[in-house]
């Protein structure tokens, strides 16, 4: 399974779901894109479909989660978990494939 999604991590995105109003087959898709200060940068975004060609799709604690095969290579083993505190508030990734994080953790190198 490329990504895990921590319990504190689905229960913000259902949050955030029935929040923007958005629908029961609305999907988590999680991926990288070229940039960033250090290569790659995370992507998260909400979906209403995907393609079963291009895409994995994982369910965990209720939350659909959808990976392009591209990204997978990079995110395989990846944990999204989501930070409250004083000091920041987000989504978080552990990725055993970076091997240099910038400063932001929104940007790595693989």
């Amino acid at each position: 399974m490329a990504i895990t999604l921590t319990e504190r991590a689905a229960q913000e995105v259902k949050r955030i779901i029935v929040d923007q109003k958005l629908t029961e087959s609305t999907v988590l898709r999680v991926g990288v894109s070229g940039g960033g200060c250090s290569g790659f940068m995370y992507k998260l975004a909400f979906d209403e479909s995907f393609d079963d060609v291009k895409d994995a799709r994982y369910e965990q604690h209720g939350v659909g989660i959808v990976v392009d095969k591209k990204s997978a290579l990079y995110l395989d083993g990846t944990t999204v978990d989501f930070y409250d505190g004083l000091d920041k508030r987000g989504f978080t990734f552990e990725n055993p494939n970076a091997v240099k994080s910038c400063g932001c953790g929104s940007s790595f190198q693989a």
